[in-house]
Protein backbone atom coordinates (compact mmCIF):
# COMPACT_ATOMS: atom_id res chain seq x y z
CA UNK A 1 0.00 0.00 0.00
CA UNK A 2 1.38 3.46 -1.01
CA UNK A 3 1.91 6.01 1.98
CA UNK A 4 2.30 9.36 2.51
CA UNK A 5 4.27 10.83 5.90
CA UNK A 6 2.85 13.08 7.98
CA UNK A 7 5.84 15.09 9.75
CA UNK A 8 4.21 16.23 12.78
CA UNK A 9 5.89 20.02 14.22
CA UNK A 10 2.81 20.68 16.65
CA UNK A 11 0.50 22.87 14.60
CA UNK A 12 -3.42 22.75 14.87
CA UNK A 13 -3.96 21.56 11.22
CA UNK A 14 -1.51 18.45 11.61
CA UNK A 15 -4.70 15.81 11.08
CA UNK A 16 -6.20 18.21 7.86
CA UNK A 17 -2.88 17.21 6.07
CA UNK A 18 -3.67 13.22 6.05
CA UNK A 19 -7.57 14.02 5.47
CA UNK A 20 -6.54 16.05 2.26
CA UNK A 21 -3.85 13.34 1.35
CA UNK A 22 -7.02 10.78 1.85
CA UNK A 23 -9.44 12.72 -0.01
CA UNK A 24 -7.33 11.79 -2.95
CA UNK A 25 -7.41 8.17 -2.29
CA UNK A 26 -3.93 8.10 -0.83
CA UNK A 27 -3.30 6.65 2.86
CA UNK A 28 -0.99 8.89 5.45
CA UNK A 29 -0.09 8.66 8.76
CA UNK A 30 1.00 10.79 10.93
CA UNK A 31 4.46 10.03 12.96
CA UNK A 32 5.83 12.86 15.65
CA UNK A 33 8.91 14.96 14.60
CA UNK A 34 10.80 12.46 17.30
CA UNK A 35 9.97 9.68 14.93
CA UNK A 36 13.70 7.75 14.21
CA UNK A 37 14.85 8.55 10.83
CA UNK A 38 15.67 4.67 10.44
CA UNK A 39 12.02 4.59 10.87
CA UNK A 40 10.72 7.05 8.30
CA UNK A 41 13.49 4.99 5.89
CA UNK A 42 12.36 1.50 6.24
CA UNK A 43 8.84 2.14 5.92
CA UNK A 44 8.41 2.66 2.15
CA UNK A 45 6.84 6.19 1.90
CA UNK A 46 6.19 7.90 -1.59
CA UNK A 47 6.47 11.22 0.10
CA UNK A 48 6.80 13.08 3.21
CA UNK A 49 4.99 16.37 4.64
CA UNK A 50 6.89 18.66 6.61
CA UNK A 51 3.63 20.16 8.86
CA UNK A 52 3.24 23.81 10.40
CA UNK A 53 3.91 24.58 13.89
CA UNK A 54 3.65 27.57 16.50
CA UNK A 55 7.63 27.63 17.06
CA UNK A 56 10.52 29.54 15.21
CA UNK A 57 12.70 27.77 13.66
CA UNK A 58 15.91 29.77 15.52
CA UNK A 59 14.74 29.35 18.54
CA UNK A 60 17.12 25.82 20.35
CA UNK A 61 13.87 24.47 22.00
CA UNK A 62 11.47 24.64 18.82
CA UNK A 63 10.87 20.99 17.26
CA UNK A 64 13.96 20.27 14.88
CA UNK A 65 14.76 17.53 12.82
CA UNK A 66 18.17 15.77 11.04
CA UNK A 67 18.66 17.21 7.73
CA UNK A 68 20.10 13.83 6.22
CA UNK A 69 16.03 13.55 6.08
CA UNK A 70 16.21 15.90 2.81
CA UNK A 71 18.77 12.87 1.58
CA UNK A 72 16.49 10.03 1.63
CA UNK A 73 15.66 10.62 -2.06
CA UNK A 74 11.79 10.42 -0.82
CA UNK A 75 9.69 13.77 -2.55
CA UNK A 76 9.28 16.60 0.83
CA UNK A 77 6.67 19.35 0.88
CA UNK A 78 7.17 21.84 4.02
CA UNK A 79 4.12 23.50 5.00
CA UNK A 80 4.21 26.88 6.71
CA UNK A 81 6.80 26.19 9.70
CA UNK A 82 7.48 22.83 7.83
CA UNK A 83 8.51 25.30 4.90
CA UNK A 84 11.02 27.19 7.30
CA UNK A 85 12.31 24.59 8.45
CA UNK A 86 13.51 23.00 4.86
CA UNK A 87 14.61 26.35 4.35
CA UNK A 88 16.72 26.58 7.53
CA UNK A 89 18.12 22.84 7.56
CA UNK A 90 20.00 24.13 4.15
CA UNK A 91 21.09 27.51 5.29
CA UNK A 92 18.17 29.63 4.19
CA UNK A 93 17.71 32.99 6.27
CA UNK A 94 14.71 33.09 8.11
CA UNK A 95 13.63 36.54 9.59
CA UNK A 96 10.76 37.90 11.92
CA UNK A 97 8.26 39.36 9.78
CA UNK A 98 7.91 43.17 10.48
CA UNK A 99 4.36 42.95 9.03
CA UNK A 100 2.54 39.81 9.86
CA UNK A 101 0.25 37.74 7.07
CA UNK A 102 -2.61 36.02 8.75
CA UNK A 103 -5.76 35.19 6.84
CA UNK A 104 -6.71 35.03 2.88
CA UNK A 105 -3.87 36.60 0.89
CA UNK A 106 -3.12 36.90 -2.68
CA UNK A 107 0.03 35.00 -3.98
CA UNK A 108 2.09 35.23 -7.74
CA UNK A 109 2.99 31.79 -8.46
CA UNK A 110 5.72 30.81 -11.23
CA UNK A 111 3.23 28.60 -13.71
CA UNK A 112 6.66 26.14 -14.98
CA UNK A 113 6.67 24.93 -10.95
CA UNK A 114 4.94 21.43 -11.44
CA UNK A 115 3.74 21.85 -7.89
CA UNK A 116 1.56 24.98 -9.13
CA UNK A 117 0.31 23.02 -12.54
CA UNK A 118 -3.51 23.93 -13.30
CA UNK A 119 -3.17 26.89 -10.07
CA UNK A 120 -3.76 30.27 -11.52
CA UNK A 121 -1.07 32.86 -11.84
CA UNK A 122 -2.76 34.97 -9.41
CA UNK A 123 -4.89 33.03 -6.59
CA UNK A 124 -5.87 33.32 -2.75
CA UNK A 125 -4.29 31.06 0.00
CA UNK A 126 -4.22 30.94 3.40
CA UNK A 127 -1.35 32.83 5.56
CA UNK A 128 -0.23 32.67 8.95
CA UNK A 129 2.88 33.25 10.09
CA UNK A 130 5.15 35.90 11.76
CA UNK A 131 8.69 34.31 10.53
CA UNK A 132 9.10 34.30 6.85
CA UNK A 133 11.79 32.48 4.54
CA UNK A 134 13.85 36.13 3.65
CA UNK A 135 15.89 33.84 1.64
CA UNK A 136 16.11 30.37 -0.03
CA UNK A 137 18.88 27.77 0.19
CA UNK A 138 21.28 27.56 -2.34
CA UNK A 139 20.10 26.08 -5.92
CA UNK A 140 16.03 26.65 -4.75
CA UNK A 141 13.90 28.35 -7.09
CA UNK A 142 10.83 30.89 -5.44
CA UNK A 143 8.19 29.62 -7.38
CA UNK A 144 5.39 31.86 -5.34
CA UNK A 145 5.69 35.33 -3.94
CA UNK A 146 3.09 38.02 -2.15
CA UNK A 147 3.21 41.33 -1.16
CA UNK A 148 4.75 40.82 2.28
CA UNK A 149 6.30 37.34 1.63
CA UNK A 150 9.30 37.58 -1.19
CA UNK A 151 9.41 33.33 -0.45
CA UNK A 152 5.53 31.80 -0.42
CA UNK A 153 7.16 28.78 -2.09
CA UNK A 154 10.23 27.24 -3.53
CA UNK A 155 11.56 24.16 -4.66
CA UNK A 156 14.54 22.01 -5.80
CA UNK A 157 12.94 19.79 -8.32
CA UNK A 158 16.13 17.95 -8.99
CA UNK A 159 16.13 17.13 -5.43
CA UNK A 160 12.44 16.76 -5.29
CA UNK A 161 12.07 19.05 -2.20
CA UNK A 162 8.95 21.47 -2.12
CA UNK A 163 8.28 24.28 0.20
CA UNK A 164 5.09 26.75 0.72
CA UNK A 165 4.99 29.75 3.16
CA UNK A 166 0.67 29.20 3.11
CA UNK A 167 -1.58 26.36 4.40
CA UNK A 168 -2.79 24.15 0.90
CA UNK A 169 -4.75 22.20 3.20
CA UNK A 170 -7.56 24.52 4.77
CA UNK A 171 -10.33 25.00 2.44
CA UNK A 172 -9.91 28.92 2.64
CA UNK A 173 -6.90 28.08 -0.03
CA UNK A 174 -8.34 28.52 -3.77
CA UNK A 175 -6.24 25.93 -5.69
CA UNK A 176 -5.01 23.92 -2.25
CA UNK A 177 -6.13 20.82 -2.97
CA UNK A 178 -4.62 20.86 -6.41
CA UNK A 179 -1.10 21.92 -5.02
CA UNK A 180 -1.55 18.71 -3.08
CA UNK A 181 -2.42 16.55 -5.46
CA UNK A 182 0.29 17.79 -8.11
CA UNK A 183 2.90 16.86 -4.99
CA UNK A 184 0.95 13.29 -4.39
CA UNK A 185 0.51 12.27 -7.79
CA UNK A 186 2.95 14.52 -10.15
CA UNK A 187 6.01 14.42 -7.79
CA UNK A 188 5.65 11.57 -5.24
CA UNK A 189 4.15 9.20 -8.10
CA UNK A 190 1.06 8.16 -6.34
CA UNK A 191 -1.79 5.89 -7.82
CA UNK A 192 -4.73 6.79 -5.46
CA UNK A 193 -6.15 3.32 -4.63
CA UNK A 194 -6.72 3.46 -1.13
CA UNK A 195 -9.99 3.38 0.17
CA UNK A 196 -12.38 3.85 3.61
CA UNK A 197 -13.60 0.33 3.46
CA UNK A 198 -9.65 -0.19 4.56
CA UNK A 199 -9.75 1.68 7.69
CA UNK A 200 -13.02 -0.51 8.71
CA UNK A 201 -10.98 -3.75 7.78
CA UNK A 202 -7.85 -3.05 9.66
CA UNK A 203 -9.88 -1.24 12.46
CA UNK A 204 -12.18 -4.59 13.06
CA UNK A 205 -9.30 -6.51 13.26
CA UNK A 206 -7.25 -4.03 15.54
CA UNK A 207 -10.18 -4.40 17.65
CA UNK A 208 -10.40 -7.78 17.86
CA UNK A 209 -6.89 -8.50 18.47
CA UNK A 210 -7.11 -5.62 21.30
CA UNK A 211 -10.04 -6.78 23.05
CA UNK A 212 -9.70 -10.56 22.36
CA UNK A 213 -12.07 -12.30 24.98
CA UNK A 214 -12.75 -9.52 27.26
CA UNK A 215 -15.26 -6.43 27.51
CA UNK A 216 -15.38 -3.14 26.32
CA UNK A 217 -17.80 -0.32 28.02
CA UNK A 218 -18.76 3.05 25.68
CA UNK A 219 -20.64 5.86 26.56
CA UNK A 220 -23.03 6.40 23.71
CA UNK A 221 -24.16 10.03 23.85
CA UNK A 222 -26.77 9.10 20.63
CA UNK A 223 -24.49 11.44 18.58
CA UNK A 224 -22.38 10.52 14.67
CA UNK A 225 -19.32 9.79 16.38
CA UNK A 226 -20.22 7.59 19.55
CA UNK A 227 -22.76 5.80 17.44
CA UNK A 228 -19.95 4.83 14.42
CA UNK A 229 -17.57 3.71 17.06
CA UNK A 230 -19.94 1.15 18.52
CA UNK A 231 -20.61 0.01 15.29
CA UNK A 232 -17.16 -0.69 14.60
CA UNK A 233 -16.60 -2.22 18.26
CA UNK A 234 -20.13 -4.07 17.70
CA UNK A 235 -18.80 -5.23 14.46
CA UNK A 236 -15.94 -6.37 15.99
CA UNK A 237 -17.11 -7.93 19.46
CA UNK A 238 -20.92 -7.96 19.52
CA UNK A 239 -22.38 -8.66 23.12
CA UNK A 240 -18.89 -8.22 24.42
CA UNK A 241 -20.40 -4.20 24.09
CA UNK A 242 -22.11 -2.44 26.94
CA UNK A 243 -23.55 1.40 26.01
CA UNK A 244 -24.29 3.75 28.73
CA UNK A 245 -26.46 6.16 28.00
CA UNK A 246 -26.13 9.08 30.30
CA UNK A 247 -29.10 11.75 29.87
CA UNK A 248 -27.84 14.84 31.89
CA UNK A 249 -30.84 16.75 30.74
CA UNK A 250 -28.62 18.86 28.71
CA UNK A 251 -29.64 17.86 25.19
CA UNK A 252 -32.22 19.17 22.93
CA UNK A 253 -35.97 18.59 23.19
CA UNK A 254 -36.93 15.58 23.33
CA UNK A 255 -33.65 13.88 22.44
CA UNK A 256 -32.99 11.72 25.56
CA UNK A 257 -36.36 10.00 24.37
CA UNK A 258 -35.37 9.58 20.41
CA UNK A 259 -31.66 8.22 21.25
CA UNK A 260 -33.03 5.61 23.67
CA UNK A 261 -35.41 4.53 20.94
CA UNK A 262 -32.76 4.74 18.21
CA UNK A 263 -30.34 2.49 20.02
CA UNK A 264 -31.85 0.12 22.05
CA UNK A 265 -31.86 -2.10 19.43
CA UNK A 266 -29.65 -0.95 16.74
CA UNK A 267 -26.83 -2.88 17.60
CA UNK A 268 -26.15 -6.54 19.32
CA UNK A 269 -25.13 -4.91 22.54
CA UNK A 270 -26.52 -4.00 26.42
CA UNK A 271 -27.84 -0.50 26.57
CA UNK A 272 -27.98 1.18 29.98
CA UNK A 273 -29.98 5.09 30.07
CA UNK A 274 -28.99 6.90 33.35
CA UNK A 275 -30.83 10.42 33.91
CA UNK A 276 -30.02 12.72 35.92
CA UNK A 277 -30.66 16.22 35.21
CA UNK A 278 -30.94 17.61 38.73
CA UNK A 279 -27.93 16.11 39.84
CA UNK A 280 -25.76 17.71 36.74
CA UNK A 281 -27.45 21.35 37.58
CA UNK A 282 -26.29 21.08 40.63
CA UNK A 283 -23.20 20.73 40.47
CA UNK A 284 -23.34 23.91 37.61
CA UNK A 285 -25.13 26.28 40.11
CA UNK A 286 -23.58 30.06 40.18
CA UNK A 287 -20.88 28.49 37.39
CA UNK A 288 -20.27 31.16 34.76
CA UNK A 289 -16.82 30.00 33.44
CA UNK A 290 -17.02 27.61 29.92
CA UNK A 291 -14.35 25.95 30.98
CA UNK A 292 -14.75 25.42 34.56
CA UNK A 293 -18.48 24.17 33.07
CA UNK A 294 -17.25 21.57 30.84
CA UNK A 295 -14.73 20.40 33.24
CA UNK A 296 -18.10 19.92 35.78
CA UNK A 297 -19.46 18.21 33.49
CA UNK A 298 -17.03 15.86 32.12
CA UNK A 299 -16.11 15.10 35.65
CA UNK A 300 -20.02 14.59 36.73
CA UNK A 301 -20.40 12.65 33.54
CA UNK A 302 -18.03 10.05 34.61
CA UNK A 303 -19.03 9.99 38.56
CA UNK A 304 -22.60 9.19 37.18
CA UNK A 305 -21.32 6.52 34.36
CA UNK A 306 -18.76 5.15 36.69
CA UNK A 307 -21.32 4.51 39.28
CA UNK A 308 -24.09 3.43 37.14
CA UNK A 309 -21.67 0.73 35.86
CA UNK A 310 -19.72 -0.91 38.27
CA UNK A 311 -22.32 -3.22 39.60
CA UNK A 312 -22.67 -4.14 35.76
CA UNK A 313 -19.05 -4.63 34.55
CA UNK A 314 -15.51 -5.07 35.91
CA UNK A 315 -12.42 -5.16 33.76
CA UNK A 316 -11.89 -5.37 29.80
CA UNK A 317 -11.57 -1.74 28.25
CA UNK A 318 -13.09 1.45 27.56
CA UNK A 319 -14.26 3.34 24.79
CA UNK A 320 -14.60 6.18 23.72
CA UNK A 321 -16.27 8.20 20.38
CA UNK A 322 -13.21 10.59 19.82
CA UNK A 323 -12.31 11.91 17.16
CA UNK A 324 -9.44 13.94 15.86
CA UNK A 325 -10.65 17.50 16.35
CA UNK A 326 -11.71 16.99 19.84
CA UNK A 327 -7.82 16.22 20.42
CA UNK A 328 -6.12 18.47 18.61
CA UNK A 329 -8.95 21.59 20.38
CA UNK A 330 -8.04 20.07 23.48
CA UNK A 331 -3.90 20.69 23.08
CA UNK A 332 -3.33 16.79 22.77
CA UNK A 333 1.25 16.64 22.36
CA UNK A 334 2.55 19.81 20.91
CA UNK A 335 -0.59 21.74 19.81
CA UNK A 336 -1.77 25.06 21.14
CA UNK A 337 -5.21 24.47 23.71
CA UNK A 338 -7.97 25.98 22.27
CA UNK A 339 -10.90 24.47 24.60
CA UNK A 340 -11.27 20.82 26.46
CA UNK A 341 -13.47 18.40 24.92
CA UNK A 342 -15.58 16.38 27.11
CA UNK A 343 -14.05 12.96 26.18
CA UNK A 344 -10.70 14.26 26.97
CA UNK A 345 -11.27 14.64 30.86
CA UNK A 346 -9.12 12.15 32.48
CA UNK A 347 -10.74 8.22 34.48
CA UNK A 348 -11.17 8.97 38.16
CA UNK A 349 -8.85 7.50 39.76
CA UNK A 350 -9.91 4.18 41.04
CA UNK A 351 -11.29 3.12 37.91
CA UNK A 352 -8.71 0.55 36.78
CA UNK A 353 -9.35 -0.80 33.06
CA UNK A 354 -6.83 -2.60 30.75
CA UNK A 355 -6.73 0.73 28.19
CA UNK A 356 -8.93 3.27 26.56
CA UNK A 357 -10.24 2.52 22.83
CA UNK A 358 -10.82 4.94 20.75
CA UNK A 359 -11.49 3.65 17.16
CA UNK A 360 -12.00 7.22 15.56
CA UNK A 361 -9.10 8.93 17.05
CA UNK A 362 -7.63 9.80 13.54
CA UNK A 363 -10.72 10.52 11.65
CA UNK A 364 -12.31 14.57 10.88
CA UNK A 365 -16.62 14.27 10.66
CA UNK A 366 -16.97 13.58 7.77
CA UNK A 367 -14.76 10.57 7.49
CA UNK A 368 -16.60 9.64 10.44
CA UNK A 369 -19.99 9.67 8.82
CA UNK A 370 -18.32 7.68 5.62
CA UNK A 371 -17.77 4.96 7.89
CA UNK A 372 -21.57 4.96 9.08
CA UNK A 373 -22.21 4.54 6.05
CA UNK A 374 -20.30 1.82 5.00
CA UNK A 375 -21.18 0.18 8.25
CA UNK A 376 -25.00 0.22 7.29
CA UNK A 377 -26.21 2.69 10.08
CA UNK A 378 -29.22 4.81 9.27
CA UNK A 379 -28.95 7.50 7.08
CA UNK A 380 -30.66 10.08 9.60
CA UNK A 381 -28.40 9.01 12.36
CA UNK A 382 -25.41 9.11 10.49
CA UNK A 383 -26.42 12.64 9.28
CA UNK A 384 -26.78 13.66 12.78
CA UNK A 385 -25.56 17.20 13.31
CA UNK A 386 -22.20 17.36 15.75
CA UNK A 387 -23.62 18.33 19.36
CA UNK A 388 -20.83 19.34 21.73
CA UNK A 389 -20.22 16.61 25.22
CA UNK A 390 -21.20 19.65 27.41
CA UNK A 391 -24.56 19.53 25.36
CA UNK A 392 -26.45 22.80 25.86
CA UNK A 393 -24.12 23.25 29.29
CA UNK A 394 -21.88 25.52 26.58
CA UNK A 395 -24.97 27.02 24.72
CA UNK A 396 -26.19 28.18 27.65
CA UNK A 397 -24.12 31.38 28.25
CA UNK A 398 -23.28 31.73 32.03
CA UNK A 399 -25.09 30.51 34.63
CA UNK A 400 -26.95 26.76 33.52
CA UNK A 401 -30.42 26.45 35.60
CA UNK A 402 -33.42 24.34 34.46
CA UNK A 403 -35.47 27.46 33.02
CA UNK A 404 -32.33 28.48 31.04
CA UNK A 405 -32.26 25.33 29.92
CA UNK A 406 -35.67 24.59 29.02
CA UNK A 407 -35.76 28.40 26.99
CA UNK A 408 -33.37 27.33 24.77
CA UNK A 409 -34.17 23.36 24.39
CA UNK A 410 -37.93 25.34 22.93
CA UNK A 411 -36.61 28.27 20.64
CA UNK A 412 -33.68 25.37 19.21
CA UNK A 413 -36.62 23.25 18.48
CA UNK A 414 -38.13 25.92 16.55
CA UNK A 415 -34.87 26.99 14.56
CA UNK A 416 -35.00 23.06 13.57
CA UNK A 417 -38.27 22.19 12.57
CA UNK A 418 -38.88 25.45 10.58
CA UNK A 419 -35.03 24.81 8.85
CA UNK A 420 -36.11 21.21 8.15
CA UNK A 421 -39.64 22.57 6.68
CA UNK A 422 -37.44 24.86 4.23
CA UNK A 423 -35.88 22.30 2.53
CA UNK A 424 -32.31 24.22 3.82
CA UNK A 425 -31.22 21.59 6.12
CA UNK A 426 -29.03 20.03 3.66
CA UNK A 427 -27.28 23.06 2.31
CA UNK A 428 -26.11 23.24 6.54
CA UNK A 429 -23.19 21.91 8.24
CA UNK A 430 -24.53 22.71 11.53
CA UNK A 431 -26.72 25.11 13.03
CA UNK A 432 -28.41 25.88 16.54
CA UNK A 433 -29.43 28.32 19.02
CA UNK A 434 -27.45 30.11 21.67
CA UNK A 435 -28.46 31.85 25.09
CA UNK A 436 -26.20 34.02 25.70
CA UNK A 437 -27.38 35.42 28.75
CA UNK A 438 -28.12 38.97 27.23
CA UNK A 439 -31.49 40.48 28.02
CA UNK A 440 -32.86 43.24 26.13
CA UNK A 441 -35.59 46.01 25.81
CA UNK A 442 -38.83 45.00 23.73
CA UNK A 443 -42.55 46.04 23.32
CA UNK A 444 -45.05 42.99 23.30
CA UNK A 445 -48.51 43.64 23.02
CA UNK A 446 -48.78 47.15 24.89
CA UNK A 447 -46.17 46.08 27.51
CA UNK A 448 -42.63 46.71 27.73
CA UNK A 449 -40.16 43.83 27.97
CA UNK A 450 -36.80 43.06 29.31
CA UNK A 451 -36.21 39.41 28.00
CA UNK A 452 -33.82 37.03 26.79
CA UNK A 453 -32.07 37.09 23.53
CA UNK A 454 -31.57 33.94 21.40
CA UNK A 455 -28.59 33.76 19.01
CA UNK A 456 -28.55 31.65 15.60
CA UNK A 457 -25.51 29.56 14.68
CA UNK A 458 -25.37 28.50 11.17
CA UNK A 459 -21.85 27.34 9.25
CA UNK A 460 -20.78 25.25 5.83
CA UNK A 461 -18.07 23.52 5.75
CA UNK A 462 -16.19 20.82 5.05
CA UNK A 463 -14.19 19.62 7.75
CA UNK A 464 -14.82 21.89 10.95
CA UNK A 465 -11.27 23.18 11.14
CA UNK A 466 -12.34 26.02 9.29
CA UNK A 467 -16.24 27.14 8.47
CA UNK A 468 -18.22 30.16 6.50
CA UNK A 469 -20.81 31.43 8.55
CA UNK A 470 -24.58 30.37 6.29
CA UNK A 471 -25.82 32.44 4.10
CA UNK A 472 -29.51 31.69 5.28
CA UNK A 473 -32.47 33.20 3.44
CA UNK A 474 -34.30 36.35 5.28
CA UNK A 475 -37.51 34.96 4.87
CA UNK A 476 -36.45 32.02 6.65
CA UNK A 477 -34.43 33.61 9.35
CA UNK A 478 -37.55 36.28 9.56
CA UNK A 479 -40.01 33.01 10.34
CA UNK A 480 -37.79 31.64 12.85
CA UNK A 481 -37.28 35.30 14.43
CA UNK A 482 -41.08 35.94 14.83
CA UNK A 483 -41.56 31.80 15.91
CA UNK A 484 -39.47 31.80 19.06
CA UNK A 485 -40.91 35.73 20.04
CA UNK A 486 -44.48 34.28 19.86
CA UNK A 487 -43.86 30.47 20.89
CA UNK A 488 -41.08 30.78 23.67
CA UNK A 489 -41.97 32.83 26.84
CA UNK A 490 -39.20 34.50 28.38
CA UNK A 491 -37.59 35.48 24.25
CA UNK A 492 -37.58 38.83 22.43
CA UNK A 493 -35.19 39.40 20.20
CA UNK A 494 -33.25 37.06 18.13
CA UNK A 495 -29.91 37.52 16.36
CA UNK A 496 -28.09 35.86 13.72
CA UNK A 497 -24.24 34.96 14.21
CA UNK A 498 -22.13 36.16 10.65
CA UNK A 499 -18.26 35.16 12.05
CA UNK A 500 -16.22 32.91 9.99
CA UNK A 501 -14.12 29.95 11.75
CA UNK A 502 -11.43 31.17 12.09
CA UNK A 503 -10.80 33.80 13.58
CA UNK A 504 -14.60 32.24 15.57
CA UNK A 505 -15.24 28.92 16.57
CA UNK A 506 -18.32 27.50 15.37
CA UNK A 507 -19.36 26.48 19.18
CA UNK A 508 -19.98 29.95 21.38
CA UNK A 509 -18.39 28.42 24.74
Amino acid sequence: MEKILVLDFGGQYNQLIARRVRDLKVYAEILPYTTPLDTIREAGYKGIIFTGGPNSVYEEASPHYTPDILKLGIPVLGICYGAQLMAWMLKGEIRHASTREYGRTEITANPSSLLFKGVPEKSLCWMSHTDYIAKAPKNFLISAWSEHCPVAAMENPKKRLYAVQFHPEVSHTEFGQTLLANFIFQICGCKGDWEMEDFIERTVKELRATIGDKGVILGLSGGVDSSVAAALLSRAVGEKLTCVFVDQGLMRKDEGDMVEAAFKDLFPMHFVRVECQEEFLSHLKGVTDPEEKRKIIGVQFYQVFWDKVRDLYSGGFFAQGTIYPDRIESGKGDAAKIKTHHNQVGMPEDIHFDGIIEPLKDLFKDEVRAVGERLGLPHDLVWRQPFPGPGLGVRVIGEVTAERVHILQEADAVLRDEISKSGYEEKLAQFFAVLPGVRTVGVMGDARTYSELIAIRAVTTDDFMTADWAKIPYDILGRISNRIINEVDGVNRVVYDITQKPPGTVEWE
